[in-house]
């Protein structure tokens, strides 16, 4: 049996050991997945390990079906393939800390997160976040993304990195507490030996990354911590300082819903990567593995 990543048809059904005209029968009643590339059929690995594992589970029909909820962080990336893939996912975007608890409550069928442990370093780590006793939860590397300092336009306040954030002058927009970006920006400002609740921060807390660039495009703040594409789609300046994780949680039977599929489907097409590029700042080379799997 072959490596790769992506199985042919034949490579499939030898795989599940089906045959192939099975095989054809589950593609067009969208019940396996499968990607299609120039009108080939392609079965990623990964994706057929979690759907066997998922069949091992038994019958789920008589579980209530989740809301088709993406919760947790905003991502412009993820944001645009929500919409572009005629998914029906309704967005919920109230940060990563909101997303893991929509997901343990059953409220959400995916949260997007990137929660930095700062004791171990890793991101994401059920444990950390509370999900240990998930039994079916899994993690989906959705990308790597570059988050650093959001700027006015021209960066008129000559702002160079996080020590200047301690001048004065310098109006500092924030995120809530649970946010993955807070999170991350309390980190590197206490590896830098500096506190923010020293800062000059704005009286409003931002609930998204849009919502931050706003602060800074309006005036209503000097920099805010965030990521390059949402700095480069409201046309600010960007300094980058943190490469982070930003990964899919849900639960293993979530993971062949229609809503699911259909993103996770168009993620794997060449425009999918082309917008990223355009976008900046991410590097979509673990896209779609599988990170985690209880």
């Amino acid at each position: 049996m072959t490596a790769h990543a992506y199985l042919t048809t034949r490579e499939a059904a030898d795989y599940l050991r089906l045959k192939e005209r099975k095989l054809y029968d589950l593609v067009r009643q969208e019940l396996i997945p499968c990607t299609r590339v120039t009108g080939k059929l392609l079965f990623p690995r990964q994706a057929l390990d979690l759907w066997l594992m998922n069949h091992l589970e038994g019958d789920q029909r008589s579980r209530a079906p989740l809301a088709a909820i993406l919760a947790g962080s905003q991502d412009p990336l993820l944001e645009w393939a929500v919409r572009e893939s005629g998914s029906q996912l309704a967005t919920l975007c109230h940060g990563s800390g909101d997303g893991v608890r929509r997901l343990l409550a059953d409220r959400a069928l995916v949260a997007g997160v990137h929660l930095l442990d700062a004791d171990t370093g890793r991101y994401n780590d059920p444990q950390a976040l509370g999900l240990g006793g998930m039994r079916d939860l899994v993690a989906i590397r959705w990308a790597r993304r570059r988050q650093g300092l959001m700027l006015a336009p021209g960066n008129p306040l000559g702002i160079e990195g996080l020590t200047d954030l301690a001048r004065p002058e310098v109006v500092l927009a924030h995120r809530q507490p649970d946010a993955g970006a807070e999170r991350l920006l309390s980190l590197l400002l206490t590896r830098a030996g500096m506190r923010l609740e020293t800062l000059n921060l704005s009286p409003d807390v931002a609930l998204s990354e849009d919502d931050l660039a706003l602060a800074v495009r309006r005036g209503d703040a000097d920099a805010g911590l965030g990521v390059e594409a949402a700095a480069r789609r409201h046309g600010l300046d960007f300094i980058g300082l943190h490469d982070e994780c930003f990964d899919l949680l849900l639960r293993r039977r979530s993971y062949f819903e229609a809503p699911l599929q259909r993103l996770m489907r168009f993620a794997r097409e060449p425009r999918c990567q082309e917008w990223a590029v355009r976008a900046g700042g991410y590097d979509l080379s673990e896209h779609g593995t599988v990170v985690y799997n209880a």
